[in-house]
């Protein structure tokens, strides 16, 4: 039981966050996916950037952890960007709540990154699997497109 009050708690928090009323989920600084490689993610790989290579694409930082990985995204920006600005998908189709992510959760389908929340218990992907993650990847991409 206490699962589903953190569950709901973070749903809450995420939607009323400093990070709430952003279409993209950045850090603070304004990195994508905490600073992960969106390129290695592709080669199931979840792997930290450095500022060594590093570009910005829509006032949003993105960090590579090799400069091979930072071409490829120049080349291609639209097939490596996260899905739903890089929100928990599972959130923005079960609850059309945008929810930080876990940069180590993450899933690739149909060619595109999909990111997960996985704290406190709570691993989002494993729900987006067992609920049907087509019908909530359907579900999500409405949602997404109602955004502000």
């Amino acid at each position: 039981m206490w699962k589903n009050i953190v569950f709901l708690g973070v749903f809450a928090f995420g939607s009323l966050s400093l990070f709430g009323q952003q279409t993209a989920n950045t850090t603070l600084k304004g990195y994508a996916v905490d600073g992960y490689d969106v390129v290695a993610y592709f080669e199931n790989n979840a792997q930290k950037g450095t500022k060594k290579f590093e570009t910005t694409l829509d006032g949003i930082k993105y960090a590579f952890s090799s400069k091979k990985n930072l071409e490829k995204f120049k080349v291609n920006p639209t097939k490596y960007r996260p899905q739903y600005g890089g929100w928990c998908a599972y959130a923005l189709g079960a609850k059309n709540k945008k929810v930080d992510i876990d940069p180590e959760t993450f899933e690739i389908r149909d060619g595109k990154l999909y990111l997960f929340y996985n704290s406190w218990g709570i691993n989002t992907y494993k729900s987006w699997k067992i609920e049907g993650a087509e019908s909530l990847k359907i579900k999500a991409d409405e949602n997404w497109k109602k955004q502000p």
